[in-house]
């Protein structure tokens, strides 16, 4: 056989197998009813991907018919089962601007508040969809305060919160290492400041604590004084705010360290000062 007769043929012959493949995985159905049951059917089952096609089924029909909601909304789900979970966010936010009077929305825009909390990775990564989480979930709560939801909502803000705070701490810990003190005292005082309600707070105000101390310790003396001056007020934040803190033990001594060097401080100013006041009279004389 001649080679130009024989590549159409295998050609062909490749297409009609591919053709074939791809229609044993079609479904069928003759109306939005019938689809949206069976796609309930394969997703109690855990088919989900069949339960995405029946969903969609539904939807050729028209998003606007009886199941259209449902099936939309349980598609979402289904996406998420999947740990497709970018997908899940977009068809629940999708849901909630097809159908804006259904009753599910508020349920929809908490499903999609989760779909970005289980993407949140760990502290040490990038935090972008941790913070959409709290966006979304910060939204649902101010929308829907009565709504069950809340308190579970809530819980999930206040776990996103902490992780970010424990981001924001093990950066000034890292500047605290390279010994890069001005870094260290500002990000261990934001790491307080922007998430004084986590776990890491009192941690941050140890860190600034410290940080400080070893700061005023390599300035140039005249900043001493006043550097070691803000790692006592670090002290003085922590033990009014967490009296209970398991770190006060480890902040006594640091705060009675940091108050031996400004007396010290002090008393080289003092002296300083005695000296260029003698050695004035004396040309004075």
């Amino acid at each position: 056989m001649r080679l130009s007769v024989l590549v159409p043929a295998l050609t062909l012959a490749v297409l009609i197998g591919v053709a074939g493949c791809s229609g044993g995985s079609r479904i069928s159905h003759s109306s939005p009813k019938q689809a949206y049951d069976r796609g309930m059917e394969q997703y109690k089952n855990e088919n989900y991907d069949e339960a995405i096609r029946y969903f969609r089924g539904v939807l050729s029909y028209g998003r606007g018919n009886q199941w259209g909601p449902d099936a939309q909304f349980h598609l979402a789900m289904a996406q998420r089962k999947k740990g497709k979970y970018l997908v899940a966010a977009n068809e629940f936010k999708r849901f909630t601007r097809l159908y804006r009077n259904n009753p599910m929305v508020p349920r929809a825009e908490y499903e999609q508040a989760r779909a970005y909390y289980a993407r949140s990775p760990d502290y040490q990564l990038s935090q972008t969809d941790t913070r959409k989480a709290i966006e979304l979930f910060q939204l649902f709560i101010d929308r829907y305060p009565d709504h069950e939801l809340v308190p579970e909502a809530q819980d999930k803000v206040d776990e996103l919160r902490a992780k970010l705070a424990h981001k924001q701490y093990a950066a000034g810990e890292l500047y605290e290492r390279r010994e890069m003190w001005p870094a260290a005292t500002t990000t261990y005082e934001s790491a307080f400041n922007q998430y004084p309600d986590t776990p890491w707070a009192d941690d941050a105000l140890l860190g600034a604590l410290r940080s400080y101390i070893r700061y005023a310790d390599r300035s140039v003396q005249e900043k001493q004084a006043e550097r070691y001056q803000q790692a006592i007020a670090q002290y003085d934040r922590l033990t009014q705010l967490f009296p209970e803190s398991s770190l006060l033990e480890q902040a006594h001594r640091l705060r009675d360290e940091a108050q031996r060097k400004l007396e010290q401080v002090r008393e080289r100013e003092q002296e300083r000062q005695s000296l260029a006041q003698e050695g004035t009279s004396g040309n004075a004389k």
